[in-house]
């Protein structure tokens, strides 16, 4: 008789079939960019870099910082693939995932190169709707969260960058987003909008591993300012903050 795969028992202990990652390769904690080209951006800050792994947008590099093993993997873009890597990642004994990722503003003053740190996403994607009733929250693991504003805080004091807290939206189509939805999202006070955090943090709690965000603001899409407004310096230097939040965090909490 033919026995349909339990995708949840299938590659257990293996080498990843998207990641390509296996067991013993990586750390507890995974910060994760969107953009493989952004993995080396973390690895700036660590020593004895190694890369495990680079398969499709998924590029996986481990080092230490400050004594502890920090694995950083790209998600890709949206919540699909951003599902896979994390399921993958928890497979091989990751525990705790922080997004570093780019996000638009969505509320007046949110400025490019500012950190946003979420607090819980709206659900405006397809894949969690595969995982969960559509009334299950998407929300971030809360000390994690609370440490990601305060180290924010701390790395941006005396700078011109600021430091937001509040509900993100998780969106799957990026040029569908219209002048109505934006209104319609920052009318409810939304803060920000990205496209991943929906995927990671329902993955999250339903395998019982811990998750948070922040991001580096690249645009305002309430006041008028996109990803073509030479917003990409400005960007950079947010990312780089962010990532060095998440790496503090990391130390911090022990993940």
């Amino acid at each position: 008789m033919n026995q349909p795969v339990d995708k949840t028992s299938a590659g257990i202990g293996e080498r990843q079939f998207h990641i390509g990652v296996a067991p013993g390769e990586v750390s507890t904690v995974a910060l994760l960019p969107g953009d493989p080209f952004r993995v080396p951006l973390v690895a700036e800050f660590l020593t004895d870099v190694k890369t495990v792994a680079h398969k499709r947008e998924h590029l996986t590099m481990t080092g230490m910082y400050k004594g502890r093993l920090i694995t950083a993997t790209s998600t890709g873009m949206g919540c699909p693939s951003t599902a896979i890597a994390v399921e993958e990642l928890v497979r091989v004994g990751v525990t705790s995932l922080i997004r570093v990722g780019s996000s638009a503003g969505l509320q007046p003053g949110v400025k490019p190169g500012d950190l946003l740190v979420s607090e819980g996403a709206l659900r405006n994607d397809g894949t969690t709707a595969a995982y969960a009733h559509h009334g299950f929250p998407a929300v971030p693991d809360l000390e994690i969260a609370l440490e990601l504003a305060k180290v924010a805080r701390e790395l941006t004091e005396g700078t011109d960058a600021s430091v937001y807290s509040g509900i993100n939206a998780s969106d799957d189509a990026f040029y569908a987003e219209t002048p109505a939805w934006i209104a319609e999202l920052n009318g409810l006070g939304v803060l920000n909008v990205e496209m991943e955090s929906a995927a990671l943090y329902v993955v999250a709690r339903l395998r019982g591993v811990r998750s948070g965000m922040i991001c580096s603001t690249s645009s305002n899409l309430f006041d008028g300012t996109s990803l073509y407004s030479g917003t990409e310096q400005a960007l950079k230097e947010g990312w780089m903050r962010s990532i060095e939040a998440a790496l503090e965090v990391a130390v911090r909490l022990e993940l």
